[in-house]
């Protein structure tokens, strides 16, 4: 299995070379200057890290690689800082909407999970300057930087304008915008899984993933879709299993990864309050809804990574249904599931719902999220 892996992911990865290696000598379109953007390492301090680290192209924008923290965080430029959150899939990302209220007032959208980036350019920028990240002392710094590469001096102030090495506002800028644009592309949201296939009528579900599928939409036995499904029913083209609310699902801390990444033994992370232009202690613990595309290959779960297997998640829901003493119990520790990291402002309401499943419709269930890999990652699938 794990050859098989590394051969995915190799030939993954070289679907990506000519468009990012190719002669760049005239790069055509912003969206073009930002996938070289985003495989540049130079946008790190050390060199080491680009955009593409973290969001692996190969293993569905997402980082999977090992670390001291069993993955569940990503590794630094510095080679030794590790975060506190797991880097989510930067695919199908594009489809998150501003950061901002609904009708009903509550939060939904943005980047990052507490979605203190509002759009994806905002988010762009971010990593580059983070310490703990890719390291760069100062915006000022990273254009430094672009200016030194000639095929950047010559692509920036024709796609962004002749003045923009003036002001090191509008290059960061620029650069982050690039970014956004091919992030935008449809490289980072085909809708070919096999779930796409199945409503275009190219793909028939096995017996299993059928079931899966009519758990998932049931608004009698799961209640899944209130939070991951944007569209409304019937199911149709074009869903990014995520209506980008927050909510506090009663995840607990991650402790492996709290034991190696620095962070203060009292640390909470508060999810949604954290977020800089939120003060109300009524949205701590909330974190966005996650689009459910390409799930299965992008492990670990969970805005920490405390979980690293899919079908753990589908029974940590099932616990809040679910009397019986084996659902109490995670599977990958063999002990209670840990507390919530933030007790208050639980979404019970959407959590206790429903009846317990049994390990037929458990498995149901993670056979029809399997079915949401885009077809360039099926060879990821265990």
């Amino acid at each position: 299995m794990k050859r098989q892996y590394l051969f995915t992911c190799i030939a993954a990865t070289l679907l990506w070379l000519p468009a990012a290696h190719a002669d760049e000598s005239a790069i055509p379109t912003v969206e073009a200057l930002g996938e070289r953007l985003f495989f540049d390492v130079n946008l790190s301090n050390n060199r080491t890290q680009s955009c593409a680290t973290c969001h692996n192209p190969a293993t569905g924008f997402a980082d999977r690689r090992r670390n001291a923290a069993k993955g569940a965080v990503s590794l630094g430029d510095d080679g030794k800082s590790l975060g506190d959150r797991n880097a989510p899939t930067a695919a199908y990302a594009a489809f998150a909407p501003p950061f901002g209220r609904n009708d009903e007032g509550v939060y939904l959208g943005g980047q990052f999970h507490d979605g203190r980036a509002a759009d994806l350019a905002e988010q762009a920028g971010g990593p580059p300057l983070n310490p703990i990240e890719m390291g760069m002392p100062d915006k000022a710094s990273v254009v430094e930087r672009l200016k030194a590469d000639p095929v950047y001096a010559e692509a920036f102030p024709r796609l962004h304008g002749e003045g923009v090495w003036a002001d090191t506002e509008a290059a960061y800028a620029a650069m982050t915008e690039s970014i956004a644009a091919f992030e935008r592309t449809e490289a980072f949201a085909p809708f070919d899984s096999k779930y796409d296939r199945h409503l275009r009528g190219e793909y028939e579900m096995t017996p299993q993933e059928d079931l899966g599928m009519t758990l998932f939409f049931s608004a009698q036995f799961t209640n899944c879709n209130r939070c991951h499904q944007l569209k409304p029913m019937p199911a149709s083209e074009g869903e990014t299993f995520s209506n980008y609310e927050y909510h506090n699902i009663g995840v607990p801390a991650n402790r492996t990864a709290r034991a190696v990444n620095g962070a203060a033994a009292d640390h909470i992370d508060r999810g949604l309050l954290d977020h800089p232009a939120i003060d109300d202690p009524a949205q701590a613990g909330k974190f966005k809804t996650p689009t459910l595309r390409n799930v299965a290959v992008t492990g670990p779960y969970m805005h920490n990574g405390v979980f690293q297997e899919l079908r753990s998640v589908v029974l940590f829901y099932n616990k809040y249904n679910s009397r019986s003493a084996k659902r109490q119990i995670n599977p990958e520790t063999g002990e209670p599931w840990a507390a919530p990291e933030v007790a208050e402002n639980l979404s019970l309401e959407d959590l206790e719902f429903g009846p317990a499943l049994d390990d037929k419709r458990v498995d149901a269930l993670v056979a029809f999220l399997k079915t949401l890999t885009d077809r360039r990652y099926e060879g990821l699938l265990e």
